[in-house]
């Protein structure tokens, strides 16, 4: 029945490593730590599923590993969710829990969530980036106004994590929907610029100071007695 397991295993994972990590993110690097990982915990579980505290003992694991793992190499949010789950297959499998279909339903429920939550189709405009302006910007109208001009999207949050007003830099934390056919100037904060743009009353007998070209007539202000 082991060998039942460990195949169980080996396929599952194949499928998280092969068929949906690297064909999306494509790091080679993770992938030989998930397999690596995966087989190890499989190894260690399935020799201790024997004893009376192998639970105890492979939850232990589980926990020592993530530490471990989590506290080396920085890794992005999906990429901590691949590691857990290989780590969930290799303890599923190796603690053989009967009968056998609960623990083929219980690998499958991992790898669906995978494929469903880390879908390049799931909220596919919705974007998380760190940007750098080249201007020390306090005010939260202008700052979103800048982000999303500069982003073409509907900017959702953003984090100020360093406003440098001596070399004129601030550094932000965004969140944002990224829609560059619908996006318009119009910034998403209450009362932003836009807001603060007043027109310029075009009354008769004057001539707008856009329309004024010196040397052109004379000046605006003697138009009207033309």
């Amino acid at each position: 029945m082991n060998l039942l397991f460990i195949a169980a295993d080996l396929a599952a994972i194949s499928i998280l490593t092969f068929a949906l990590y690297l064909r999306r993110h494509r790091r080679r690097d993770l992938v030989v730590s998930y397999l690596g990982m995966n087989v190890g915990v499989l190894a260690v579980a399935t020799a201790l599923s024997g004893s009376a505290a192998g639970l105890g003992l492979g939850l232990g694991l589980f926990g020592v590993l993530s530490i471990i793992r989590l506290r080396s190499t920085e890794l992005a949010q999906h990429e901590v969710a691949y590691y857990f789950s290989a780590l969930a297959l290799g303890l599923i499998a190796g603690l053989g829990i009967e009968p056998f279909w609960l623990t083929a339903s219980l690998m499958a429920l991992v790898l669906a969530v995978m494929f469903v939550g880390d879908h390049p189709r799931l909220l596919p405009a919705h974007r998380h980036q760190t940007v750098i302006l080249d201007r020390a910007i306090a005010g939260d109208r202008e700052l979103y106004a800048r982000l999303e001009e500069v982003l073409h999207g509907r900017v959702h949050s953003a984090t100020v994590q360093q406003l440098d007003l001596v070399n004129d830099k601030t550094i932000v934390d965004v969140r944002y929907a990224y829609s560059p056919g619908s996006f318009t100037a119009a910034p998403s904060v209450p009362g932003s610029l836009a807001d603060l743009t007043t027109a310029v009353p075009h009354t008769a007998g004057t001539i707008p100071a856009a329309e004024y070209i010196p040397g052109a007539g004379q000046a605006p202000a003697q138009a009207g007695a033309a």
